[in-house]
């Protein structure tokens, strides 16, 4: 096992505002065919919300001095918003095979917003089932979306049992003060996979809350040098054993939700969940992130405009 280090470095590369605006131009040409085809607005991927639920996030006391930073400087509880969704610029069935998206929205931040220092109105988590991302950058990833968008490859296989049985992961990194880390979330003890819970995931999760609150761990993991934990390389776990994860929040979702809940999820589904919707302090890092904020920009913009 390694400490945390403070030695990490991004490699920007000179061609990548061009290049990202490319790619960003040609995900909105995706998200602008499935806008005509749905006929609304929506996302480039995860357009499918599952569901939208309320939620706290609590910040643990006596946390190590390396993990105090941002939204974990202090210990306390903050209110926030959940989204479920299905990864795909498609709209399909749950049983359909997919990447599925918990995307979390921590509100009552104190500082500097990651994008131009203004005050920052929350700090945005992402996180997908699969870790690691397994693309190096975001060039094969933008190449095989286009040709998975032009029914040129076959359903992925990607088993899931349920959102309060898997565990989810950011599978890239942000800054944790003067430190990097990528983020997991354990799933709620004692849940067990339900064989039925794929024919309706959201049903699940009801079913689920029905019997008492869900309450996930959240965890950081800490690069500690180049060769262990690339920063760049997506493609690459960060193992266990030499950068072990620590349990630094607890996010609880109550039996109690809005009463309105059809005025809840659209709120929500209008809301913008991002990784550069960050404290300074959480400044997403790496050229996959980097990418993301131009496509991202881009697929908001889109989705305002409806066109």
């Amino acid at each position: 096992m390694k400490p945390p280090s403070t030695e990490w470095a991004e490699r920007v590369g000179a061609d990548e505002p061009e290049r990202h605006r490319q790619q960003a131009e040609q995900l909105t040409a995706i998200q602008q065919d499935r806008t005509q085809r749905y006929g609304v607005p929506g996302r480039t991927f995860h357009r499918k919300q599952l569901l939208a639920l309320a939620a706290s996030f609590e910040v643990l006391d006596d946390l190590p001095a390396h993990a105090r930073h941002g939204l974990f400087a202090e210990p306390g509880t903050h209110e926030a918003w959940v989204r479920l969704s299905n990864g795909s610029f498609d709209v399909v069935h749950y049983a359909v095979p997919d990447i599925r998206g918990f995307a979390l929205k921590v509100f009552g931040v104190d500082g500097p917003d990651a994008r131009d220092g203004s005050p920052a109105q929350s700090q945005d988590f992402l996180l997908i089932q699969l870790n690691p991302f397994g693309f190096r950058s975001s060039a094969p990833f933008v190449a095989l979306s286009l040709a998975a968008a032009q029914g040129k490859l076959p359903p992925p296989k990607l088993p899931f049992t349920g959102f309060a049985t898997e565990r989810f992961h950011s599978t890239v990194p942000i800054a944790c003060g003067p430190y990097a880390v990528r983020v997991r979330m354990l799933p709620p003890a004692g849940q067990q996979p339900d064989p039925a819970a794929g024919e309706d995931l959201a049903a699940d999760v009801r079913r689920r809350l029905d019997a008492g609150p869900l309450a996930y761990e959240f965890q950081l993991q800490f690069f500690v040098d180049e060769a262990v934990t690339p920063l760049e390389d997506t493609s690459v776990a960060w193992p266990e054993d030499e950068a072990p994860y620590l349990t630094v929040g607890r996010l609880t979702i109550p039996v109690g939700q809005p009463a309105d809940e059809v005025a809840f999820a659209e709120q929500v589904e209008r809301a913008s969940f991002a990784p550069w919707n960050a404290l300074a302090e959480h400044r997403p890092l790496g050229e996959v992130n980097r990418a993301r904020r131009v496509a991202m920009d881009h697929s908001v913009r889109n989705r305002s405009t409806g066109s």
